[in-house]
């Protein structure tokens, strides 16, 4: 069976106390191709999202060839039991993909949403989900932009954590595509992983990757045996999209600087190769 090669990015919010500019080349000094632009990055979340410089950015560092977006969760939920949080939530699921389009990408990673209460989803949740669905299903099939629902982890308020239910979506919605959470995963069933690739990986566009210790989620790498696993049948599946560290800074024990968490992305990018070459 042929290797496929995924590229390695990284989302922009393991650098989220920087400048774009900054960002951009941080990720460029890290030998990086990819880049997941998250649209709350706080310098341009917070500046009106000045979608000219990211796009004079994206000219500056060509070596940043795959570029995607993702679309705001913060203080958002599409299923909000609140109709005013449930209406902004989704407008700006929408904005998102008309970003998406002004900025070059064409793939924009969506979240699901969540029941408000923690419990377990009723079936009026699922019809605002089901309303949700219907809106972004319109608003994309007006562009390119190609959306990936992810999977979230399993906690009891979810309404999408499990390879079956994430399927089902797929069969019903042949327009969505699908964004592979690892850290979401891995929290939930011990096959979990595995079932996920093997029912949705025909509709895999991004990958979320990142390792799990304990109940600690989006770890880096770290030449861990198991993440090898993973990228192995990723691309033995011939996945060959992008492979987006999304790590979480809180995980370390003091704030890291910026040539840190260029050397831990160097390393884990590294990593990858090498997995991938083993694997010829």
């Amino acid at each position: 069976m042929s290797i496929t090669m995924p590229v390695p990015a990284v989302s922009t919010m393991f650098f989220h106390e920087y400048s774009c500019n900054e960002i951009f080349s941080f990720v460029n000094a890290s030998g990086l191709t990819g880049m997941e632009f998250w649209i709350e990055t706080p310098d341009f979340w917070l500046r009106n999202c000045p979608v000219d410089e990211i796009l004079q950015y994206r000219h500056d560092y060509p070596a940043i060839s795959s570029f995607t977006i993702h679309a705001p969760i913060l203080d958002l939920n599409p299923c909000s039991i609140n109709p005013e949080v449930s209406a902004v939530s989704v407008g700006y699921a929408v904005k998102s993909i008309r970003l998406a389009e002004r900025l070059g990408a064409d793939i924009l990673t969506v979240h699901p949403g969540r029941r408000t209460a923690k419990r377990p989803p009723s079936d009026a949740d699922f019809e605002r989900f089901d309303r949700y669905i219907a809106t972004i299903r319109e608003a994309a099939q007006k562009t390119h932009v190609r959306i990936g629902m992810e999977n979230m982890e399993p906690i009891v308020n979810s309404l999408l954590c499990t390879p079956e239910r994430m399927r089902d979506l797929l069969d019903m919605e042949p327009w969505l595509s699908f964004t592979l959470d690892v850290s979401h995963a891995l929290a939930g069933r011990p096959d979990d992983l595995t079932e996920y690739i093997r029912l949705c990986g025909d509709r895999l566009i991004n990958v979320h990757l990142s390792r799990v210790e304990a109940e600690r989620l989006h770890l880096p790498l770290d030449n861990n045996p198991a993440m090898a696993g993973v990228i192995t049948l990723l691309s033995k599946t011939g996945y060959d999209g992008p492979l987006t560290f999304e790590i979480d800074d809180l995980n370390f024990a003091r704030p890291l600087t910026s040539h840190e968490k260029i050397e831990i992305l160097a390393g884990d990018s590294a990593f990858i190769y090498r997995t991938l070459q083993q694997s010829r």
